[in-house]
């Protein structure tokens, strides 16, 4: 997976570039939106494998996962607009999986589930896998991910986010 850093930095970039107008609780729920499908590792302490369809990278990396979250964190906390919001919301979350589709380890991403079980990669795999556990991720590994993200999430992002600076000075 590319670590929550990256996910959080690429769903601030995507609020500050598409939603700017809303509300600071639009960009942590699109960060949370943008972080959560990760919280299926407490899937292995259930005894849960992998390769399971609830396993790590399965159910909840999904499209239709994404399209569930969105619609139901503009449910709990939207009153106006819950259609542009979810609709924000699941493209943040899909963010997910597709960066982690990116990584140089794990074993796919069930985009399709539940649909399907099968699991993908992306054809450019450049991000630096991150360690699952917090523990491992204090260490050179740790250190290599962040060296790695920074290249293909940070600047990135950066980048856009400069541009849309430079944009918005030009007009006012």
């Amino acid at each position: 997976m590319a670590s929550a850093f990256g996910h959080g930095i690429l769903a601030f970039t995507m609020k500050k570039v598409g939603m700017n107008a809303h509300p600071v609780k639009v960009t942590l729920i699109a960060m949370f939106c943008a972080i959560v499908p990760d919280l299926d590792v407490i899937a292995f302490k259930f005894g849960i494998p992998y390769e399971h369809m609830f396993g790590h990278r399965g159910f909840s990396h999904s499209f239709f996962f994404a399209v569930c979250l969105g619609i139901l964190m503009s449910l709990i906390f939207h009153r106006k607009e819950r259609v542009k919001l979810a609709f924000f919301y699941a493209l943040v979350t899909a963010t997910h999986p597709i960066l982690d589709a990116m990584t140089t380890g794990g074993r796919g991403i069930a985009f399709l589930a539940p649909f399907s079980e099968e699991r993908f990669f992306l054809p450019w795999r450049v991000i630096q896998v991150s360690p699952i556990h917090i523990s491992r991720f204090f260490s050179e590994w740790g250190i290599a991910v962040l060296k790695s993200e920074f290249i293909y999430i940070w600047i990135p992002c950066l980048v856009v986010l400069g541009v849309r600076y430079l944009c918005l000075k030009l007009v006012s």
